[in-house]
């Protein structure tokens, strides 16, 4: 119990205490207040020590200005002008999502016979060029997002897609070929990741396989160290599936912050936050917002000592980061041969170029695996099991990964990282060379770098290059922009450096020029109110997705 905040003496003291009341009832009331107090106490001790002193005070000095900010918001003269502004963003965001005009047919209910094939081409070429914001992500200039790899490869994916696209896994003895294809696609990932006796399986993406990672754990430290108020350990760099896993699974989060230099996980933060209700630490290689890459093995060391789950996140990384050594990159051990990593994540669908809805989650081993399995063994329908979310799944994407990975091969995807890795890497050398205006943030070993600027606003020089056709990314906390590196990147790699200079200047002549970057980002930033009107201005862009 000394780790609690209490020690056992005292509290045995403090029970015996509260059993000399007067009355039966009396004791009881006693004991129970001090149970709840102590509870309280505990959960207090443990949030303190893992956020500090600081951080709790300012945790609770927010939650209190946010209150009076709600409150003030009720008033009604308040929230019609926050409701008019609001409604002023809506438009804008419809404006840029969503087609209108008399030219524009829409298909809100089903035609009375149905369509040709030729019929259904058409109009889809048509939504394409009516679309208000169409991007030609062929041209090189996104930052991630689309991981093509090349125009072979397409066809091959597609072609063998087709073979499948009525297929489930749900029903392998039904397709047996989809069942050997997705066990034999989580076996080459384990063994690029240094673990072939380990076990796993495939998700639809890297939130999932971050989500079904979190339950593993979970479920794990439920059944083995009987926690019943999990909590777990994560960088305030990593990726915001363990946010929105910690909330559907009701797991307390500890957002840990990095160092501002190296951009890696406070290590000592780390150790102080784990505590008896810990399930698991999270370490990310590499991380999403600036490409930089946690200290895998000290966090292993740690997860070791306490006992606790270590789930590393190579979504992003994927089939980048095992390549790096034998590419001629510096790399750090990260994966599976790093005691006390439980578990790793690896998006199929980044730059292992398989077919979108396509990742998979590994564990150390099988018996950690079965934490991650849905069985409801009385189900009126029969036996019910399935391995992660989803009942019923899309075999062509399985189809579509195992034969990308098939037809990529080792030497590939050494050469993909070689290259891809290689225009990262000059990219970033230009900007310390010939843009002082502008820093690399941290030292990123991959394919994804973030630069920042102490003289301007990144954000403003990230708004002037998508005047200039780029789709780049802002960090959330308004520090920089960040561009993660593809096959179409590597052509493109003079005209970014041409373009981001022109937007330094632009810039310096015109600094207080807004944009989408600037009008977002900074409002999230820069008050108390900011965080809630992002939120609203998010909430909106998802209800305008769905307008039809």
């Amino acid at each position: 119990m000394a780790s609690h905040g209490i020690s056992l003496s005292a509290l045995v003291s403090l029970l015996r205490k509260a059993a000399t009341g007067s009355t039966s009832l009396d004791r009881l009331k006693n004991i129970l207040s001090i149970y709840v107090a102590v509870v309280y106490s505990c959960r207090a001790y443990r949030h303190v020590l893992a956020r500090g002193a600081r951080e709790s005070v300012n945790d609770v000095w927010l939650t209190l200005v946010r209150f009076f900010v709600s409150l003030a918001m009720r008033f009604p003269s308040v929230r019609k002008k926050i409701e008019t502004e609001m409604g002023k963003a809506r438009s804008e965001i419809e404006a840029k999502l969503v087609p209108s005009g008399p030219s524009v047919t829409r298909h809100l209910a089903l035609p009375a016979v149905g369509r040709s094939l030729e019929w259904i081409v058409a109009e889809m070429n048509s939504m394409d060029e009516e679309s208000v914001t169409k991007t030609d992500w062929k041209d090189g200039r996104v930052s991630g997002a689309v991981y093509h790899g090349g125009e072979d490869l397409e066809k091959v994916i597609t072609t063998t897609m087709s073979k499948y696209i009525f297929s489930n896994p749900l029903h392998p003895d039904v397709f047996p070929a989809i069942r050997k294809m997705e066990a034999e696609v989580v076996s080459m990932c384990l063994r690029i990741y240094n673990n072939p006796n380990g076990a796993g399986t495939t998700t639809s993406g890297g939130t999932e396989s971050i989500l079904m990672s979190v339950k593993t754990h979970r479920d794990w430290a439920r059944s083995v160290k009987r926690v019943t108020e999990p909590e777990m350990v994560v960088p305030s760099t990593a990726h915001a599936a363990f946010w929105k896993a910690a909330h559907f699974l009701g797991v307390k989060i500890h957002r840990i912050p990095v160092d501002p230099i190296t951009r890696k996980v406070d290590l000592r933060r780390v150790h102080r936050a784990i505590n008896s209700n810990t399930i698991m630490l999270v370490g990310s290689a590499v991380n999403f917002p600036d490409g930089n890459m946690d200290d895998i093995v000290a966090l292993g060391a740690l997860a070791k000592r306490g006992n606790v789950g270590l789930h590393v996140d190579c979504c992003l990384g994927s089939f980048i980061v095992p390549f790096l050594e034998e590419a001629g990159f510096q790399m750090d051990l990260f994966d599976f041969r790093v005691e006390g990593v439980t578990a790793i994540s690896c998006d199929t669908h980044k730059y292992g170029f398989a077919p979108k809805g396509s990742s998979v989650i590994m564990y150390r081993n099988a018996e950690l695996r079965r934490y991650q399995y849905s069985i409801m063994a009385d189900w009126t329908g029969g036996v019910y099991g399935t391995p992660a979310i989803a009942g019923s799944r899309p075999g062509a994407i399985l189809a579509g990964t195992w034969a990308a990975m098939q037809h990529v091969g080792q030497s590939g995807y050494l050469e993909s990282c070689r290259s891809i890795v290689g225009c990262c890497k000059a990219i970033q050398q230009r900007i310390r060379d010939e843009i002082p205006e502008l820093f690399i943030i941290g030292n990123p070993p991959a394919s994804v770098f973030a630069f920042g600027s102490k003289v301007m606003n990144p954000l403003a020089v990230g708004d002037a290059m998508s005047k200039r056709g780029w789709h780049l990314n802002a960090l959330g906390d308004g520090i920089g922009v960040h561009l993660a590196c593809t096959r179409l990147t590597v052509p493109n790699q003079e005209q970014f450096i041409a373009d981001l200079k022109d937007a330094v200047a632009e810039v310096k002549v015109s600094p207080a020029q807004g944009g989408t970057m600037v009008a977002v980002y900074g409002l999230g930033s820069s008050t108390v109110v900011g965080p809630n009107m992002v939120t609203e201005l998010a909430s909106s862009f998802l209800d305008v997705m769905y307008k039809a």
